[in-house]
């Protein structure tokens, strides 16, 4: 059986965690957390990462950060987590949905400013696959309508657009370390933050509500309750589960790389017949081999191939369903434009198993089973 995805792990997690433990420290912003937010502040060069207990949760700081109001808008794809709306929802905002690019499956930046309105506030790109957005367009956009970036870059760590981490272009990027992201620590996320002066309020926020950050640095002699927030700071043990893996980035990207690149030469000569289609990577966006996908033909076509699939121990997935067609999303949201396709391109997705450890052989095996489905069908 060939799982779609098994958690990465590289034999030092169980270490770092005892010595979490052995230090006495293992709630938040302990050695390993801050070890963690120094590695991603290095590879990013974002001015402050603050690790969070999920990229939900860094997606809520970055909406209290950005003053969100009840009646403010916020522009996004449909086709993307329900966090990506949730975290502005909560704050009363409305989601406004366009359409997505069928190429990248990004929202589609041509789109974005015929949806502003007086009442915007907020655009909120997500990279999927951890392929870049085309930001150069949308922060061209932000800039003249004076608005917010918050960068859905959950997918999208150790990947980069035209050479700059995504993450990094808007005021705020938010990382996911869900079980299956490219680096985990089962539940976590980061917030990237771009200006130096929203870390103090960030800090806060994350810390209840309270300058307890200042405290530990010894910059108050107490540490007060100063504005709303919560308790958004992971344990250090998940901490040094994370560093783990941080510490051999690279090499989990190489090898999710070197796994995908297989299943484009794989499935290449099958969709040059045109019975699917593989994924599109810009020459201006260096992903980090997060997902391999193929398109079928309509969702009829893709339940078969998934069933077919998963008669020989191979289990894919497909993936959102268009928020705007969900029942919150109508309650909270509306869609800008047509949907002409969001919702196709989505039904016709299915993401192949794919992970750090997952072999040639496996990734041949599969390659070779969807190429037999075709030949039948």
């Amino acid at each position: 059986m060939i799982n779609f995805n098994v958690p990465p792990f590289t034999g030092k997690e169980f270490e770092y965690m005892k010595e979490a433990v052995e230090n006495q420290k293992i709630c938040g912003d302990g050695p390993f957390t801050k070890k963690c937010s120094e590695w991603i502040e290095a590879q990013t060069g974002t001015a402050k990462c603050l690790l969070t207990t999920s990229c939900t949760h860094a997606t809520e700081l970055a909406a209290l950060l950005a003053d969100i109001k009840p009646g403010d808008e916020v522009i996004l794809p449909s086709y993307t987590f329900v966090s990506t709306a949730d975290a502005f929802v909560l704050r009363g905002a409305k989601a406004v949905f366009v359409d997505i690019r069928p190429d990248t499956m990004n929202i589609d930046e041509k789109l974005i400013e015929d949806a502003i309105t007086e009442r915007t506030k907020v655009i909120a790109p997500v990279h999927y696959a951890g392929v870049g957005c085309e930001m150069d367009s949308i922060m061209d956009i932000a800039k003249r309508h004076r608005l917010m970036v918050v960068e859905d870059a959950a997918q999208g760590i150790m990947a980069s657009y035209k050479g700059k981490p995504l993450g990094t272009f808007g005021e705020f990027g938010c990382f996911s370390f869900h079980e299956t992201k490219n680096l985990s620590m089962g539940e976590g996320g980061a917030l990237l933050i771009r200006d130096e002066k929203y870390i103090e309020d960030a800090e806060i926020y994350r810390e209840k509500g309270t300058d307890r950050s200042k405290y530990f640095r010894g910059q108050v002699d107490k540490y007060r309750w100063q504005n709303q927030g919560s308790s958004y700071l992971p344990s250090d043990m998940n901490a040094a589960y994370l560093y783990a893996q941080l510490e051999l980035a690279e090499e989990i990207t190489q090898a999710r790389m070197e796994r995908w690149n297989q299943y484009w030469e794989l499935l290449t000569p099958l969709a040059e017949t045109g019975r699917i289609e593989l994924p599109y990577i810009p020459a201006y966006c260096a992903h980090n081999g997060h997902m391999f996908y193929i398109k079928t033909k309509d969702l009829e076509e893709r339940t078969r191939l998934d069933g077919f699939l998963k008669e020989r121990g191979i289990y894919p997935t497909s993936h959102y369903v268009p928020l705007h067609s969900a029942p919150a999303g109508i309650k909270f949201g509306r869609f800008h434009g047509e949907d002409k396709y969001t919702t196709k391109e989505s039904e016709r997705l299915l993401r192949l198993p794919l992970f750090y450890k997952l072999t040639a052989d496996e990734t041949t095996y599969i390659a070779k089973q969807v190429k037999a489905f075709y030949e039948i069908n």
